[in-house]
C-alpha cells in the first residue's frame, strides 16, 4: 500500500517514464479491532477508532489544543532545563538523550505547563508528553508542575493536569523521586486554598507518577482502555506468583474497583471538566 502507479507516459513524453502517487501514512491499522482508517478521518475523530472506539494517544499540544476555548492558550516555565545532575549514561549519555527529544518533540521536558479558557472560565493545565523519554517526570517536570500549582493558588485558578507516563525518571535517581513530595505537599496548599485539582488519567499512566498527583484529583478520570497502575503486569504476576484477572489496570477496571471517579470519553472530557467545575465552585 506504499504506493500505485497512475499512468505510464510513452518514451517520447516529456513526463516519460513512472508516475507514482505515495499512499504511505495516509491509512493506520487500529491495534485493537484490526479497522483501516483514513488518517484524516481519525483526526477529525479526536483520534478515536470511528469502529471500535479505541483511544489512540495524543500528544501533549493536541491535547491542549481539545481542551482551550479555540485551541488558544498560554504557556509557562518554558524555559526551565534539567543539568544531568548524576551525569547519567546509559546506552548514551543523558544529555545527548535530551538533545534528541528536544529536536524530536521541539520541547524542553515532558510537559507543557498552560493556561486559557475552557468553555469561558480560566483554568490552567499541565499536560505530559509520552514522546519525551515516555513522559517520564524529572526535576523539570517536578518544579514546572508545582509552579503550575503555585500559580493556580495565586490567581484562585482550577488546576488540570493530564497524565501520560512511565513514572519518575530513572537518568536522575532520587532526585525525580523528590519531585513526588514536592508535588504532594504542593497539592494539600492546593486542597487548602479549596481550589479544585481534576486529575485526566491517559494511556499509560504508571510508575511515580500514578503513585503521586495522578490520583490526588478532586476528580481522577480515566480515558476508555487507558493503562492505569504503578509496577506493570508481569512484575505483579511474578511477585504474587497468580495470574491476573482480564482487563487488569485498565480505566475500566479501576473504577469497578474505586480507583477512579470515572472513564470519560475524548469527546466527551472538554464539557465533563467543565460541568465538574461549575459544581466545585458554585
Amino acid at each position: 500500500m506504499a504506493w500505485f502507479t497512475r499512468d505510464r507516459p510513452g518514451k517520447g513524453s516529456p513526463e516519460a517514464g513512472e508516475r507514482h502517487v505515495r499512499t504511505e501514512g495516509l491509512w493506520l491499522k487500529c491495534e485493537h479491532c484490526g479497522q483501516v482508517i483514513w488518517k484524516k478521518t481519525l483526526d477529525e475523530n479526536l483520534n478515536v477508532c470511528p469502529k471500535c472506539e479505541h483511544h489512540f494517544r495524543i500528544d501533549a499540544r493536541t491535547r491542549l489544543g481539545m481542551l482551550f476555548d479555540d485551541g488558544t492558550y498560554e504557556q509557562f516555565d518554558e524555559s526551565l532545563i534539567s543539568n544531568d545532575p548524576l551525569k547519567f549514561v546509559d546506552s548514551k549519555a543523558y544529555t545527548e538523550r535530551l538533545e534528541q527529544m528536544r529536536g524530536d518533540t521541539a520541547l524542553r521536558d515532558a510537559v507543557i505547563s498552560a493556561a486559557g479558557n475552557l468553555n469561558g472560565r480560566r483554568v490552567h493545565i499541565c499536560v505530559l508528553e509520552l514522546k519525551f523519554i515516555g513522559g517520564s517526570m524529572g526535576a523539570v517536570v517536578g518544579e514546572t508542575i508545582t509552579r503550575a500549582i503555585e500559580r493556580s493558588i495565586e490567581r484562585n485558578t482550577p488546576l488540570i493536569i493530564v497524565s501520560a507516563s512511565g513514572g519518575a525518571r530513572m537518568q536522575e535517581g532520587a532526585i525525580s523521586l523528590m519531585q513526588l513530595a514536592k508535588i504532594s505537599a504542593a497539592l494539600m496548599r492546593l486542597d487548602e486554598a479549596k481550589i479544585p485539582f481534576i486529575s485526566v488519567l491517559t494511556d499509560p499512566t504508571t510508575g511515580g507518577v500514578t503513585a503521586s498527583f495522578a490520583m490526588l484529583g478532586d476528580l481522577n478520570i480515566g480515558e476508555p482502555g487507558a493503562l492505569i497502575g504503578f509496577a506493570g503486569p508481569r512484575v505483579i504476576e511474578q511477585t504474587i506468583r497468580q495470574k491476573l484477572p482480564e482487563g487488569f489496570q485498565t480505566s475500566e477496571f479501576l473504577l469497578q474497583h474505586g480507583f477512579l471517579d470515572d472513564v470519560v470519553k475524548r469527546s466527551e472530557l472538554k464539557e465533563y471538566v467543565s460541568k465538574s467545575l461549575e459544581f466545585f465552585l458554585k
